[in-house]
């Protein structure tokens, strides 16, 4: 048997209207149910508004030496399960990010190379990035620069990686360890009536902010599921609100790391021609390619999947869920005369840029759903 801590939260299915009850004070579960939750590629063989800045984490450090980080904390294996449970709930839910990894894959060969995971948090009460942060800091993550998107009430932090013992040759999950992209609502700066909202689940949720990355990796909520009057009130002043509020802590997208495909597919020109000419729509705002200020960081997405979901009152209603995203590095200038084959991950472009990003959240809006259905 697997034993929780004291506190106390409420589960509810995102998925269906199944509702668990307040759990006691303690929480048991057998071992063998966490063996129904597996990871569909665990057995591969192989592998803001109008301001833009750049966000880069120096690939050199001042002393001219490789900037190093951290090494692997704890069981990799353990972390590295987790991740493949939260990614396998992203796919069961979002047929379009199965499709094309599996597209990708066929075309390309089995060594797919994950950017970045991303997720979506309320900052209020403690369930803001510090609640899904905590699980990869502990394991090695190394909290690196802070973005704001102040027209989006977000802000937002990126987490680089550890340094693995292993040569993380693999694909998706096991090969190289995603970067960690992890976004807040600013909730004190939205209207009195939306923060009552927010602030009466994550009350709700109590220690829920504790197992965020639980959460995530069972495709569940930690606070009661709302009513759809609320969902709609949210929507109308912040669709990432209303995000949040019914997919919680999941996956909101994982990124393919296009510079690491074997074929033409790694340009990622080619790989949107060749996605949208097999019938998928990409996010159109700002253009389907966002482009960073240096050139350097290109990056597309999809138009996120839809779900059902019934809603506290018996409503069900179609929300959005989430989306893939493709992103190509390219080579710093003071490493441009590298021979490709020398090339390495440090040697190219790090970090984020605001003005990307900013376009990247539009997948999930209403404006991009409903191109996509048109």
């Amino acid at each position: 048997m697997i034993k929780f801590p004291s506190s106390m939260f409420c589960v509810y299915s995102s998925s269906s209207s199944i509702k668990s009850s307040i759990f006691p004070k303690s929480i048991s579960f057998p071992s063998s149910h966490f063996n129904n939750f597996k990871n569909p590629f665990l057995n591969c063989k192989t592998p803001m508004e109008n301001q833009s800045f750049s966000v880069l984490s120096a690939s050199k450090a001042q002393d001219g030496g490789v900037v190093q980080d951290s090494s692997f904390q704890g069981s990799e294996s353990f972390f590295r399960s987790v991740l493949g449970n939260m990614e396998a709930i992203y796919l069961n839910k979002n047929p379009t990010a199965k499709a094309i990894l599996e597209l990708v894959r066929s075309a390309d060969g089995d060594q797919i190379c994950y950017d970045h995971f991303a997720f979506r948090t309320f900052g209020v009460n403690g369930h803001g990035i510090d609640s899904m942060s905590k699980f990869f800091l502990d394991f090695g993550y190394k909290r690196r620069e802070e973005l704001r998107f102040p027209a989006k009430k977000l802000k937002a932090f990126w987490f680089s990686p550890p340094k693995v013992s292993t040569s993380s040759r693999g694909s998706g999950v096991n090969g190289s360890l995603p970067r960690i992209f992890i976004s807040e609502l600013l909730v004190d700066q939205l209207s009195p009536e939306a923060q009552e909202i927010i602030k009466k689940y994550t009350n709700i949720s109590h220690g829920g902010k504790e197992y965020a990355a639980l959460a995530s990796a069972f495709g569940i909520l930690t606070w009661e599921k709302p009513t759809y009057s609320e969902f709609q009130q949210l929507a109308r002043e912040s669709e990432y609100a209303a995000w949040t509020l019914v997919n919680g802590y999941a996956l909101n997208h994982v990124t393919i790391s296009t510079h690491r495909l074997a074929s033409n597919l790694r340009s990622i020109g080619n790989l949107d021609q060749f996605i949208e000419e097999n019938g998928f729509n990409l996010n159109s705002e700002g253009g389907i390619l966002k482009v960073s200020p240096d050139g350097l960081l290109l990056q597309s997405s999809t138009v996120a999947d839809s779900t059902s979901f019934e809603f506290s009152d018996g409503i069900t209603e179609a929300v959005p869920c989430s989306y893939i995203e493709f992103a190509e590095r390219l080579v710093l200038p003071q490493y441009k005369y590298l021979p490709t084959e020398k090339v390495e991950e440090f040697h190219r472009r790090d970090g984020f840029e605001v003005g990307n990003a900013d376009k990247i959240f539009e997948s999930t809006s209403k404006d991009q759903l409903t191109r996509r259905a048109a």
